[in-house]
């Protein structure tokens, strides 16, 4: 089953909480965001992102996202949800999720964000940090 999540570098895991169901009795679309957003930040804290955003002021800033369900997931359940970067340019970056069920043991949903290298101190986009892009090629092994 980790085979699901060949390809991804970080992989968080936590259970699904009775609380993230909607009245549908399924885990609610929106709460898929939060999953990623969970990997991402691991992603980040990983190759010290977030580190580097306190002491610059440059660090990534959500431009658009999307999610593609396979099948809900239910409470009771414990996922593990994969991010990779995919496609890297000189100002942003593409990040791909896959969230996999354990007690099916297969994929649950696939989505992507793109990431915007953005200066906090002026509000504006700048280029990827050098030393980001290094750590993001090194922990890809690129």
């Amino acid at each position: 089953m980790l085979n699901l999540l060949d390809g991804f570098p970080v992989t968080v895991e936590f259970p699904v909480a009775w609380g993230e169901m909607d009245l549908l009795e399924h885990v609610n679309n929106v709460t898929y965001f939060r999953y990623f957003e969970n990997a991402r930040i691991a992603y980040f804290k990983k190759i010290g992102y977030m580190e580097h955003t306190s002491k610059t002021g440059v660090g990534p800033i959500l431009a658009s996202t999307e999610c593609r369900y396979k099948f809900p997931l239910t409470y009771p359940d414990t996922i593990r949800v994969g991010a990779r970067v995919g496609e890297i340019y000189p100002d942003r970056f593409t990040m791909h999720y896959k969230i996999v069920s354990l007690r099916e043991e297969r994929v649950a949903a696939e989505g992507s964000g793109d990431l915007v290298s953005y200066d906090y101190n002026i509000g504006a986009k700048t280029p990827i940090p050098d030393v980001i892009r290094e750590r993001i090629e090194v922990l890809e092994g690129g």
